[in-house]
């Protein structure tokens, strides 16, 4: 789809499974599983999706979140149901003539494992390298901080692995809070689900598209109460995403979901007052 002066695609980078228990939070089960059918581990089917914005008359290439990425053994591949068949950023920028070295911007979201683990890949010996050798890597400085300092809650959602080698690289720019990253992007930044997630909206002529990250990582979590056991401040969620629910809303925007198997984008309508699903886009 086209927002504004970009062709906006999602890429699915793999297929995983959280417990569907904590990305719902205190929402009973007999509710959530409604909406998705968890498996007999009580996992839910979610997706890491990626998305590409392209800029022809500028050259740019614009990478928003990596995945999961492919450095995962066969424990932690089972415990999160890891599946990159038939899917895959490679394949993906294939589909739209692009590769890796195309790629001119990666904009990191925040950086736990299921939204930075395509930062890096092993080489043929082993060793890590860059995956987007010629990108600017853009991540808020207190998520970058975050990451390295996190606190006994978070510290299992970090994996250095994935980021460490961007520290010495001249590929990595600290954000400074909200910003318009490049023309007809902003950053808007969320303090919910962790510090300093930043969420990309691109804008178009009356309408925009917000890449929601894990302030909204469903469909199903459009109700503002519906936050995940993830979330550092779920009260801080909850108002961001009424704030993000509002704007959508209010400017015919399209909300592109990272977590959703079934479905990669939405528009709302308003019902009692409230906004509320309305249709399926498909960028």
């Amino acid at each position: 789809m086209r927002v504004g002066r970009y062709e906006i695609t999602g890429i699915v980078d793999a297929w995983l499974a959280l417990d569907g228990g904590a990305m719902f939070g205190i929402v009973p089960r007999p509710l959530w599983e409604k909406r998705i059918t968890p498996d007999a581990r009580n996992r839910i089917p979610l997706a890491a999706r990626a998305l590409v914005a392209v800029d022809r008359d500028a050259r740019r290439v614009i990478l928003v979140g990596d995945g999961m990425g492919d450095k995962w053994d066969a424990k932690r591949a089972d415990l999160y149901a890891v599946d990159r068949a038939g899917v895959g950023l490679d394949a993906g920028l294939a589909r739209l003539g692009l590769s890796r070295e195309d790629v001119t911007d990666v904009v990191l979201t925040h950086l736990h494992f299921d939204h930075a683990g395509g930062t890096t890949r092993r080489a043929t010996d082993g060793s890590l390298t860059l995956s987007f050798p010629r990108a600017t890597h853009h991540i808020q400085r207190r998520s970058w901080q975050q990451a390295h300092a996190p606190s006994e809650k978070d510290a299992g959602s970090f994996l250095a692995e994935d980021y460490a080698l961007l520290q010495h690289s001249n590929q990595l720019h600290l954000v400074e809070g909200e910003a318009q990253l490049f023309p007809d992007v902003e950053l808007v930044v969320s303090e919910g689900h962790t510090v300093g997630q930043q969420l990309p909206r691109f804008l178009g002529d009356r309408t925009h598209l917000m890449y929601c990250g894990d302030v909204i990582p469903t469909h199903a979590h459009l109700r503002p109460s519906w936050v995940t056991a993830y979330d550092l401040f779920p009260l801080t969620t909850l108002e961001e995403k009424k704030v993000l629910l509002a704007e959508a809303l209010e400017e015919d925007g399209v909300l592109f979901f990272e977590h959703d198997a079934a479905i990669a984008a939405c528009r709302l309508r308003e019902e009692d007052g409230e906004p509320v699903f309305a249709e399926a886009v498909e960028p």
